[in-house]
């Protein structure tokens, strides 16, 4: 049962399957938490104001920014972060498939088509598209990005 006070909360959080006992100032983001307190450095700061997407984690299975989420709100729902894929296939694919360049959007992007592809197992190109709007990458196109999604896809198939 969490603990409250009118600055901190002590709880347990589930990240990546493993139950994490922590204390955070209530006003903390998810964001600083996962990186500062839990040394899960995968999600990253960027713009810290949803924009951007490379904080991207997801929450009960759903993605969502982390620097848009209160840490305490997190308290009973499970937290999945790039560190904890282990290996999944749109990881490998996106080696496979260069999609990535200076690397820093790529694990929010990883997290993003995780969730996708969870999500919606068949999207359309128009689905996809869409999907991928919620990330920036500053550095590459999205073809290398639709490429390794794609390759799940028909790997699945």
């Amino acid at each position: 049962m969490p603990t409250f006070n009118s600055l901190l909360t002590t709880t347990t959080l589930l990240v990546n399957g493993e139950k994490r006992e922590i204390t955070f100032r209530n006003a903390d983001i998810l964001l600083y938490v996962l990186r500062n307190q839990l040394g899960l450095t995968g999600a990253k700061p960027g713009c810290l104001n949803g924009d951007c997407g490379a904080c991207t984690v997801q929450l009960d299975g759903a993605a969502q920014k982390s620097c848009l989420v209160l840490a305490v709100e997190t308290i009973g729902k499970e937290i999945l972060t790039v560190e904890g894929l282990n290996g999944t296939p749109i990881q490998g694919a996106f080696v496979e498939h260069f999609a990535f360049q200076c690397g820093y959007c790529t694990p929010g992007f990883i997290m993003n088509c995780q969730s996708l592809i969870e999500n919606r197992p068949k999207p359309t190109d128009e689905e996809m598209t869409k999907w991928l709007e919620s990330n920036i990458c500053r550095c590459t196109g999205y073809l290398e990005i639709e490429k390794a999604i794609k390759s799940i896809i028909t790997t699945e198939s």
